[in-house]
């Protein structure tokens, strides 16, 4: 499946799709951002006029079946991505699905199979797997700088925002119907997706998962533990009713140590030999590196994206092995 130009059809233009990932979408060589589409159309049309698009639709199936439209980005929650992703198939477009891939892993095997057998890719929107920074560590692992690597911590915890504390106008986020989950199934993903582009494919977990705060009824504290294929330990920790924020990983191996951010912009190496830091500013487009592998996979230009269904549906895995004891029972008083 080869194009000459990839012409972009939006599921769901909401407030992902205005900076982060829509505008991506005209800048990358050989693309285009040809329809958008939200239930209510007056929205998809101010979206559309706001970002120069040609197209709008209030409808998923009309924008799907456009043949102008070669690929489907479905930016809705969690809750709707098999669903669109199977209508997708069934009209032989590819799609780019935002994360996590779905709200679990098995619904995740049912968009792989639609896909494959439809014979279209299937990309997921972990686009930290293209950053300057994550390659770099990369890079900084592939060299062993710091030695064979003993395993990897992750710590982030954050206050209770505003937005979770009007019971009867909870966002979709913490609504396990809608997202999988909680806060853990949006934002831990990401970390859990790039320690396996980092350091591989993670073949057992064990986890507790509770809900402490009762703010919701989804879980919002998290603590796993997981071992890679290659013999690398890890746990992290993930709580979201704690006082302050931090968000930190650490990469521990025989001969030094990487500190960084999942969120933010750090990254620290440590050895014998002392401290170095590195500096990235991350893109204006958050997607666009991750969009410009797409577009090259499919325009022929020996590109490759590297986060595809089948490496979004592990991060899927692990976190439904961390979470398949929770009790979704509110304990708000």
């Amino acid at each position: 499946m080869i194009f000459d130009k990839v012409r972009w059809g939006i599921l769901g233009c909401g407030n992902v799709t205005e900076v982060k990932s829509g505008p991506a979408f005209q800048k990358v060589a050989n693309s285009e951002l040809l329809a958008v589409m939200r239930r209510t159309g007056e929205l998809a049309e101010d979206y559309a006029k706001r970002h120069n698009v040609s197209m709008w639709y209030d409808d998923a199936e009309a924008l799907i079946n456009d043949p102008d439209v070669d690929i489907i980005y479905i930016a809705t929650p969690p809750g709707s991505h098999k669903e669109y992703t199977l209508m997708a198939a069934k009209a032989g477009k590819p799609v780019y699905v935002e994360k996590p891939m779905a709200r679990n892993y098995a619904e995740c095997e049912e968009m792989i199979s639609a896909c494959k057998d439809a014979g279209v890719p299937l990309f997921v929107a972990y686009y930290r797997r293209g950053h300057e920074r994550f390659l770099k560590i990369k890079e900084l692992l592939e060299r062993e700088v710091i030695g064979e690597v003993r395993f990897v911590s992750s710590t982030q915890y954050q206050p209770v925002s505003k937005d979770m504390l009007e019971v009867e106008k909870l966002p979709w986020r913490v609504q396990p119907e809608l997202s999988g989950g909680g806060l853990f199934f949006d934002l831990a993903s990401h970390t859990l997706d790039i320690i396996g582009f980092l350091l591989g494919p993670i073949t057992s977990v064990q986890g507790f998962a509770s809900n402490q705060g009762g703010y919701y009824s989804a879980e919002d504290i998290v603590t796993g533990t997981y071992l890679f294929e290659s013999g690398i330990h890890g746990v992290g920790n993930w709580c979201f009713t704690a006082y302050d924020y931090v968000d930190e990983n650490i990469i521990v191996g025989s001969k030094g140590k990487i500190t960084f951010s999942t969120f933010g912009n750090d990254l620290v190496l440590t050895t014998k030999h002392g401290t170095e830091e590195f500096r990235f500013e991350p893109p204006q487009h958050v997607h666009q590196p991750l969009v410009e592998t797409i577009v090259k996979e499919l325009t022929g230009e020996n590109g490759k994206c590297p986060s595809t269904g089948v490496s979004g549906a592990r991060t899927n895995w692990v976190m439904d092995q961390m979470v398949k004891a929770v009790n979704r029972n509110s304990n708000r008083k």
